[in-house]
């Protein structure tokens, strides 16, 4: 009866609204995939397929002591990224990060244990090394215009070549001081990774009511509230997993939190200095950042200098041995 009147003609086009707009949402994604243009979800998809592989065929894959060495790998790998992403904005690439990498770690690796020189300044002297060879190798490419796909190639070869020769005959050095391997073998306590967690997840909720504040004053529309639920039941759901499975094993490790930092602090600096506008400005067009008043050539060289210094950061973070 309810059905053949006025609100049961309103409740069907509702719903055949609603499906329509569920089967158009739903062509939408397949489009965006087809094209490539659905942020990091195809890399999550391949992801959640590659694990599921592994697990498939070693039942200790996905044990908390495997994960938590994976983290421990990922937090050096994570740093070298990092400035790789810097060359990338700018469309250049850097092909000597590795080599660079291992350079570094063993410049700290001789000063501390040969020279015995101080922890702290072994570190100082390895994040020195890759920022100077940055410099140098952004300093070749700006100046005499040599591509840098070239120039870091170069440096991929005579670094592999220098780090032989600063290592010398013993090939590999072990670093048993507990300033420097502590970077990669200290982990929390239980009690302290939760309260981080739920910090992390305090700080994802503040992070998106203040952008939603940060709209609503500058008079453009409000962003989703689907897409930033979704950004917050992620966040809400992932945190929690991640670091119960931590803690299931040695607890939080002090590599992950130094990798965090760095994702932040970039992510900040890109997105809210003068610096990354530029970045984002001569990777999107040089000349016309080159006609804006930018110094094209400054910013260049200041980003293969930051991700030398990235690239020695990841370095010091190997456990434990420096090796070619």
């Amino acid at each position: 009866m309810g059905g053949s009147g006025p609100t049961g003609e309103i409740a069907a086009s509702a719903s055949s609204t609603a499906g329509t707009a569920g089967a158009a949402g739903l062509s939408a994604l397949a489009r965006r995939l087809r094209q490539g243009d659905a942020s990091s979800l195809p890399v999550l998809l391949g992801l959640v397929l590659i694990w599921g592989i592994f697990a498939s065929q070693n039942e200790n894959f996905l044990s908390a002591r495997n994960l938590t060495n994976l983290v421990l790998q990922i937090a050096a790998m994570g740093t070298i990224s990092v400035g790789i992403v810097l060359v990338l904005l700018l469309g250049e690439i850097d092909r000597s990060v590795g080599a660079v990498s291992g350079m570094s770690a063993a410049v700290m690796a001789i000063l501390n244990v040969q020279h015995e020189v101080s922890p702290a300044l072994s570190l100082l002297a390895g994040v020195a090394t890759g920022a100077l060879i940055g410099l140098a190798q952004g300093f070749w490419f700006t100046r005499f215009r040599v591509p840098s796909f070239v120039v870091t190639l170069a440096g991929l070869l005579a670094w592999q070549g220098a780090l032989l020769w600063v290592l010398g005959t013993t090939g590999t050095v072990n670093v048993y001081d507990p300033l420097i391997s502590g970077l990669a073998g200290t982990f929390l306590s239980p009690g302290l990774g939760w309260g981080l967690g739920a910090l992390c997840v305090g700080m994802a909720i503040a992070g998106q009511a203040v952008t939603w504040r940060r709209r609503a004053r500058a008079g453009l529309p409000p962003p989703s509230r689907g897409a930033m639920a979704a950004r917050l039941a992620g966040v809400v759901v992932l945190v929690p997993a991640v670091v119960g499975l931590l803690n299931a094993d040695r607890g939080v490790p002090l590599a992950l939190l130094l990798l965090l930092g760095f994702v932040i602090g970039f992510d900040l600096l890109l997105r809210r200095t003068r610096f990354g506008r530029h970045v984002f400005a001569v990777g999107g067009n040089a000349e016309a950042a080159r006609r804006a008043g930018i110094r094209v050539d400054a910013i260049r060289v200041a980003v293969f200098t930051l991700c030398g210094a990235l690239a020695a950061s990841g370095g010091s973070w190997r456990p434990r041995a420096c090796s070619p």
